[in-house]
C-alpha cells in the first residue's frame, strides 16, 4: 500500500534536502514556475497539437493545450487533495492547493517531450529506427533494451529526460523538480523492455523511462514509495498521475470537437448534440446565447466543468483501490458517459484526424523529419568512423556536427549520440524543423 506522506515528497531531484511547505508559495508552486519559464515549455507554442498552425490562428497549439490541461488538473488536484487530507493527512502542513499545484505542474509538462508535427512525429521517428535507411546498421553496438528505446520512441519518456536532464543541463537534476511532481508526471512508469504487463493497467500502455534515465526513476520511485509491479523496472503509477491523464482526456475530447467545429470539419448540429449528451440537459442560460460559435464555446466550458466534478467523485470512490495498486483502467472511462467518449474518438478519427489538410501536413512532416534524421545520423556515423579508424570526415558532416553540444567529444557511445539526435529533433518546433530541412536541402 502506497503512503501519502511519501507520495508528497518535497525533496528535489538533484538535491539532498526537502523543501519546506510554505503556504504562500509551496515547493509544488515553484515546480509550476520552473516549467513555465523553461525553453522546452515555450517551444510548445510552435508544435502541432492536432491541427497545423497554417490552417487557422484559432486552433490550439501544444502550448495552449498544455495550459488548458493544467487548469483542469489544478481543479482535479485540489478536489482530490481535500479528500486525501480528510482521510489521511489531518493536521499536516499540506493544503488542497498543494495537490492542485502538483497536478497542474505535471499537466503543464505532460507534452514537453513531444517532437514536431504531433504524435505523427513520434510515429516517424519510430519507423525511421525500425525500417529507415541503414536501420540494421544503427543497431550495431546497442543492447536489446537500448534498441527498444529508439524503435518504440515515446514522447513521454523524452519528456522525463527533458525535465531531469536536458533543461538546465549544466546543473545535475535538470529543472530540479520535486519528487512528487516528477512521480505525478510519469503516466507510464516502466521501461521499454518490460514483458509481463498487467492487464487493465493504464500505466503500461506505453513506456515512460529510457535506459538512460532508468536509475533516475528508480531513485524517484524509491523516494515516493511507488509499489513495484513484479518487474524491476515496472511500477504502479503515482495516484495523482491518474488525474493528469483525466485532465488530458477531458481537454482533448471536448476541445477537439470545438476545434473541429470552428474549422468546419464538424457541423453545428452534431457538435451541439454530443455536448448536450455529455451534460444530460441544456444549461439554464443556454437559450440566452444566440450565436452558434459562442454556443459551442459555452457548452465546451460547461462540459469540462461537469467532467471535473464527475472525475473528482470517481477518484474519491477509488482512492483506496489506487493506493493499493489495484485500480484498472482510467478515471474518465469509469464515468457514466464512458460510451460517449468512445463515440467522440471515432468521430474525431473519421472527420478530423484524417482530413485532407491534416494528411497533407503529415506528408510534409514525414519528409522533413526523415531528411533531418538521415542527415544527422550520417554525420554522427562519419564522426564515429573518424574516431575509431581515422577515416576522413565528409565536410558536410563536419559542419552538421557543430549543431551537437558534445559533437567533438571522443568518448560518446553510439547509444549516447543516437540520444543526442532524438534530443535535438524532438526538441525542435515545427517551424525550426522546416527551416533546418530547407538549409540541409540547400533551399534558399
Amino acid at each position: 500500500m502506497m503512503n501519502w506522506h511519501k507520495l508528497l515528497s518535497t525533496k528535489r531531484f538533484g538535491q539532498n534536502h526537502n523543501d519546506p511547505v510554505i503556504a504562500s508559495r509551496s515547493p509544488f508552486h515553484k515546480d509550476q514556475d520552473r516549467i513555465v519559464f523553461s525553453s522546452a515549455f515555450r517551444r510548445l507554442q510552435d508544435k502541432t497539437q492536432v491541427h497545423t498552425l497554417a490552417e487557422s490562428d484559432y486552433v490550439r497549439t501544444r502550448l495552449t493545450h498544455s495550459l488548458e490541461v493544467a487548469s483542469v488538473g489544478r481543479s482535479l488536484g485540489a478536489n482530490a487533495g481535500q479528500v486525501v487530507i480528510d482521510r489521511h493527512l489531518k493536521g499536516s502542513e499540506y493544503s488542497p492547493a498543494d495537490f492542485g499545484h502538483i497536478v497542474s505542474a505535471a499537466c503543464m509538462a505532460h507534452d514537453i517531450g513531444n517532437p514536431p508535427f504531433g504524435h505523427f512525429g513520434e510515429e516517424i521517428i519510430r519507423h525511421w529506427f525500425q525500417k529507415g535507411t541503414a536501420a540494421a546498421e544503427r543497431k550495431k553496438g546497442l543492447s536489446a533494451s537500448e534498441t527498444c528505446d529508439f524503435e518504440m520512441f515515446e514522447g513521454n519518456a523524452q519528456g522525463f529526460r527533458t525535465l531531469t536532464k536536458l533543461q538546465n543541463w549544466r546543473n545535475a537534476g535538470g529543472l530540479r523538480l520535486t519528487y512528487a511532481t516528477l512521480g505525478t508526471f510519469m503516466k507510464y512508469p516502466r521501461t521499454s523492455v518490460v514483458k509481463n504487463l498487467i492487464s487493465g493497467d493504464s500505466g503500461s500502455k506505453k513506456f515512460g523511462v529510457m535506459q538512460s534515465e532508468r536509475d533516475t526513476f528508480r531513485e524517484i520511485a524509491a523516494e515516493l514509495g511507488l509499489s513495484q509491479r513484479g518487474d524491476n523496472d515496472y511500477w504502479c503509477r503515482h495516484p495523482l498521475a491518474y488525474l493528469v491523464e483525466a485532465a488530458d482526456d477531458i481537454c482533448y475530447s471536448i476541445v477537439d470537437i470545438e476545434d473541429g467545429y470552428k474549422l468546419g470539419r464538424l457541423n453545428y448540429a452534431e457538435t451541439e448534440d454530443i455536448m448536450l449528451r455529455i451534460l444530460g440537459a441544456p444549461p439554464k442560460r443556454y437559450s440566452e446565447v444566440t450565436e452558434n460559435s459562442e454556443r459551442i464555446s459555452y457548452l465546451r466550458a460547461k462540459c469540462i466543468g461537469r467532467l471535473i466534478g464527475e472525475v473528482s467523485d470517481i477518484f474519491k470512490d477509488c482512492e483506496s483501490e489506487i493506493l493499493a495498486g489495484k485500480f484498472e483502467g482510467d478515471l474518465l472511462h469509469r464515468s457514466r458517459r464512458a460510451g460517449l467518449f468512445i463515440e467522440i474518438g471515432e468521430l474525431c478519427q473519421r472527420e478530423i484526424y484524417h482530413h485532407r489538410e491534416r494528411v497533407q501536413a503529415e506528408l510534409s512532416g514525414a519528409e522533413i523529419l526523415t531528411t533531418l534524421l538521415d542527415a544527422f545520423y550520417a554525420a554522427n556515423l562519419d564522426w564515429e568512423n573518424f574516431q575509431n579508424s581515422g577515416e576522413m570526415m565528409n565536410p558536410r558532416s563536419t559542419v552538421l556536427m557543430t549543431l551537437f553540444p558534445a559533437g567533438n567529444a571522443p568518448t560518446r557511445s553510439r547509444y549516447d549520440w543516437l540520444l543526442e539526435i532524438t534530443d535535438f529533433v524532438a526538441g525542435m518546433t515545427d517551424s525550426f524543423a522546416l527551416r533546418q530541412f530547407r538549409e540541409i536541402k540547400g533551399i534558399i
